[in-house]
């Protein structure tokens, strides 16, 4: 792609940066902002901007949150004995679109994946853990993707919890496909899926 412009480029080299944002894309979406008025392109560039500096991660689950605990974990609808471990932020919007789903989450921030880099010490493994005795829990929904990743941490984690007897250790149903990851699973599959938990151990 030839580019007139060596800011317009360096631009649209940034954009194209993003996740599943290819050239083409980026140079629509540069050119959009080039052509939007002062206003809009200072309310766009605020956002961002408030987005890196203002948002935090929840002390207690780690999702996105405006406050040091997200409104999932301090609202008193839900059932603050059972944590769902999901992988990302977006699996947390995933099931919550289900309106299936009433207790609590953790988010791990990816999987074991040694090829990538990722270890045990690179997740939240440990804050997970370290929150089952102070809180009570209950239950604990391994809902991460169905990826050989996936099943690793979920048997790491399976592990570690084997220190706590009295509590129950799930999954989803498997009426995800193997491979898929929650945040592209529709939401009536996925409602079922957690509704129909099993078991980990009966896998």
């Amino acid at each position: 792609m030839v580019i007139p412009s060596k800011i317009l480029e360096t631009a649209v080299d940034e954009i194209a940066t993003l996740p599943g944002v290819g050239k083409r894309s980026a140079m629509r979406y540069a050119l959009h902002l080039l052509n939007s008025s002062d206003s809009d392109f200072a309310a766009f560039i605020g956002a961002l901007t408030r987005l890196k500096n203002d948002a935090h991660y929840c002390s207690r689950c780690h999702c996105i949150s405006d406050t040091p605990v997200c409104p999932i974990c301090s609202s008193p609808k839900r059932n603050q004995k059972v944590v769902c471990v999901v992988e990302n932020i977006q699996e947390v919007m995933a099931i919550e679109n289900t309106g299936q789903y009433t207790g609590l989450y953790h988010v791990l921030g990816g999987v074991i994946s040694p090829l990538d880099g990722i270890g045990i010490n690179d997740l939240t493994i440990r804050q997970l853990i370290d929150r089952i005795e102070p809180e009570q829990i209950e239950e604990v929904i391994l809902a991460l993707p169905t990826t050989m990743e996936g099943d690793t941490t979920n048997i790491y984690i399976d592990r570690q919890l084997k220190a706590f007897p009295g509590i129950k250790v799930t999954t989803l149903a498997r009426g995800l496909a193997v491979g898929d990851n929650l945040e592209y699973a529709d939401e009536v599959t996925l409602g079922r899926s957690i509704i129909n938990r099993i078991p980990f151990d009966s896998l």
